[in-house]
């Protein structure tokens, strides 16, 4: 599934969309460069799952938790994390248990330990515009913007 958006509030409009869907446990794997739009696109993803905390990078705390949604919501940036086992030690396991969605960004660097993720790829197609493919989960299948 493709979308092509023209700002960072149609970013994130996609990114509610899916949050409207996803079902408790999912993973959602980002791929894209820095700046691409990952955090954007999850500001909308907490908004479709009703969060109303402002949503922030979590690139100096590894993780952030959002729990005033229908679901938690687990937002994670392994910039800084080398390889999956750094991902167990964090507690990795114990946030898949809680039956929230998991957010990861820079999930290439832990993708040893993504099991069955919907994987979300963000790239630049322009200064505001980005092209977003969504791949995996079977609750793309209910998505509409």
């Amino acid at each position: 599934m493709e979308f092509f958006t023209q700002s960072p509030e149609q970013t994130e409009a996609v990114g509610a969309a899916l949050g409207r869907v996803v079902r408790p446990g999912t993973v959602i794997a980002y791929q894209g460069d820095l700046g691409a739009g990952k955090t954007a696109f999850t500001r909308g993803l907490a908004r479709g799952l009703g969060i109303t905390e402002p949503v922030t990078s979590p690139t100096y705390t590894i993780v952030n938790e959002y729990l005033s949604g229908r679901l938690p919501l687990f937002h994670f940036d392994m910039y800084r994390l080398s390889c999956a086992e750094d991902l167990w030690d964090i507690g990795w396991e114990d946030y898949l248990e809680r039956g929230g969605v998991c957010a990861v960004e820079w999930s290439e660097n832990v993708a040893d330990a993504m099991e069955s993720p919907i994987w979300v790829r963000i790239e630049k197609t322009g200064e505001e515009s980005r092209r977003i493919t969504l791949e995996g989960g079977a609750c793309l299948a209910d998505l509409s913007l």
